[in-house]
């Protein structure tokens, strides 16, 4: 078990490098993550996410600076660490076994594991008994893999991509089962493309782009500098504070820099789409509100 105190900083990232070959991903990355938060993790295809998070859980290494992940270095593989992540991966690859035997197999390596927590998640969630887990359907095996996950009570659960394959009444579930889940002394990381997915659970945003965050705040941070509006006309695209605009039911929708605003709830598809559409001026007009 782990002994040091899991509250507050559980992630943390310094002057960190890597890339692949000829190509640099990362070049002096620094950030930390909190306990008792749900950070949604977003970028385009290649931006570094799934290696972001493969750094942090000691699937890669750094090429250079250090990582800290509950007062432990990842590339040590240390099993007192290892015990307390958990990563549910875009594609589950689960072993020809049935539940039963994949449970009794792999809730060993981890001591907090409840299985009347996993009884009642797979029930809740529908998720076949008895079958080999192979022979589920991809969101049968996403929601077992979940299930299995939340049940081993990391102080790290880390979701890559975890409502692909999901219907939408699943992905209602994903939501209320993943909030539930929540606790001061864990952090869960959630990396998506599907942004609407995890509007309503996330605490904190952050949105890679070209090797670095472009956004690394709370919503409630973000909502107190960004406003949405309906508008009629196309907005002026040389408007100092307009970041994004698109066509939108009777007219456009358009993304503002503007403090003046109601801390109104932001449509992160949207904000997400302003960030990467013009990234420079997003962090120009974002960059004094305060960061995590």
């Amino acid at each position: 078990m782990i002994t040091s105190n899991k509250i507050g900083k559980m992630i943390e990232f310094e002057n960190i490098q890597f890339g692949y070959k000829k190509k640099t991903l990362f070049n002096g990355m620094n950030f930390a993550l909190e306990s008792g938060q749900i950070y949604g993790l977003l970028g385009l295809n290649g931006a570094g996410k799934s290696t972001l998070l493969r750094l942090l859980s000691g699937l890669l290494f750094p090429q250079e600076g250090s990582i800290r992940v509950l007062d432990y270095d990842p590339v040590q593989r240390n099993p007192s660490m290892l015990s307390e992540i958990y990563m549910l991966p875009e594609t589950p690859h689960l072993p020809t076994l049935t539940d039963k035997n994949f449970v009794s197999r792999m809730a060993r390596f981890y001591p907090n594991f409840d299985s009347s927590y996993l009884e009642s998640l797979l029930k809740e969630m529908s998720v076949p008994r008895g079958q080999i887990l192979t022979s589920l359907s991809l969101g049968e095996r996403k929601k077992f893999h979940l299930a299995f996950g939340l049940a081993c009570r990391p102080s790290v659960m880390i979701l890559d991509e975890p409502t692909n394959g999901l219907d939408i009444p699943a992905k209602g579930q994903f939501r209320k089962i993943v909030a539930e889940a929540l606790a001061e002394d864990r952090i869960l990381i959630i990396a998506t493309h599907q942004v609407k997915d995890i509007e309503l659970l996330i605490d904190n945003v952050l949105i890679l782009h070209e090797g670095n965050f472009i956004c690394y705040q709370s919503l409630s941070q973000i909502s107190s500098a960004i406003r949405i509006s309906q508008e009629t006309n196309r907005p002026d695209s040389n408007s100092e504070k307009l970041l994004y605009t698109e066509p939108s039911l009777g007219g456009y929708t358009a993304v503002w820099a503007d403090t003046e605003t109601n801390g109104e709830h932001q449509d992160l598809e949207l904000l997400f789409k302003a960030a990467i559409t013009n990234p420079e001026k997003f962090t120009q007009f974002t960059s004094g509100v305060h960061k995590l």
